[in-house]
């Protein structure tokens, strides 16, 4: 770094100011406009590289730069930790410009500008590097979120952590990280959402699909089952009553944009009903007014059990 240099020549990372300092750079020029000041002490360039994620807009790239200054012992937690291991939220809580930081509870909460500091018990197995930087586990960073999440929410998390193909946690791992919670806030309804969590499901809205259906007083469906047809092949649906031949679908935006796929989830969802299953089709408008869904998925439920009982 030298005291004329242009923004192109500062590194694609965060840096200290006293690196910079070290290396000739004014203090004037560390206060031009092409810099971002994200933290005190640090800067970094204000349109980063998206590859080396250290752009100052992005959670990641935010992090980065507190990482130069936060302490050896504290941990990037809760809705910060969801979004660094790329677990789902509600879009009010994305890409927030304050950072979740926790400290072991016999030291004192971090006080900085942009920084929500916490004080928990931090154990060794709650902690892990991840992309370079210190983050609770996945775990540990569901229980966290009982505090901010309702149930529907921590249900989608928690369905995200187990995903069957990719993991980022084992239910016995989540069984154990709520017992150590304790009686922490947020305990009681992480005990009540465990039990209800699926390694099978596959989006966000499916989850909360699933939880509206069965407190709506609805049978627990499968989550994607396989779904043999006469071709050899197998159709998979979303969630099912298999022994009354029902499936659910949630139509999610790919369908408005990905005409490919449209095609054939159309085409798939015929051929179902061509082997006698009654398919009821959820929109994200459903999601937030489902009594006519209820009422349908009612109406389904009592014709095939006529059916069925003749």
């Amino acid at each position: 770094m030298t005291p004329s240099l242009g923004a192109q020549q500062f590194p694609d990372r965060p840096f200290t100011v006293a690196e910079a300092r070290d290396h000739g750079v004014s203090r004037k020029r560390l206060g031009a406009r092409d810099l971002a000041a994200p933290f005190w002490g640090v800067r970094m360039k204000n349109e980063g590289d998206a590859a080396t994620r250290s752009d100052p807009d992005t959670t990641p790239g935010r992090c980065r730069a507190f990482a130069l200054r936060m302490p050896e012992h504290a941990v990037f937690s809760h809705v910060t930790a969801a979004e660094l291991h790329g677990l789902p939220l509600p879009r009010a809580l994305r890409n927030l410009a304050s950072l979740d930081v926790t400290v072991p509870e016999a030291e004192r909460a971090i006080d900085a500008k942009d920084i929500r500091g916490h004080c928990h018990r931090l154990d060794p197995n709650d902690v892990e590097v991840l992309a370079g930087l210190r983050v609770t586990t996945a775990a540990r960073t569901w229980c966290d979120l009982a505090a901010v999440l309702d149930q529907a929410e921590l249900v989608a998390v928690g369905d995200r952590i187990l995903l069957h193909d990719k993991p980022r946690a084992t239910r016995d791992e989540l069984t154990r990280a709520v017992e150590a919670h304790g009686r922490r806030w947020g305990a009681r309804p992480l005990r009540a959402v465990l039990p209800r969590l699926s390694d099978r499901a596959e989006s966000p809205r499916e989850s909360r699909l699933r939880v509206m259906i069965v407190d709506a007083g609805f049978p627990e469906p499968y989550v994607n089952p396989e779904i043999p047809c006469t071709c050899g092949s197998t159709h998979r649906i979303d969630l099912a009553y298999p022994a009354l031949h029902i499936g659910i679908e949630y139509d999610g935006d790919h369908h408005r944009t990905d005409q490919r796929q449209w095609r054939k989830d159309v085409a798939r969802i015929r051929h179902l009903e061509a082997l006698g299953w009654s398919m009821a089709r959820v929109t994200a408008s459903d999601l937030d007014s489902p009594a006519a869904l209820f009422r349908s998925l009612r109406d389904k439920i009592d014709e095939r059990i006529r059916s069925l009982t003749r």
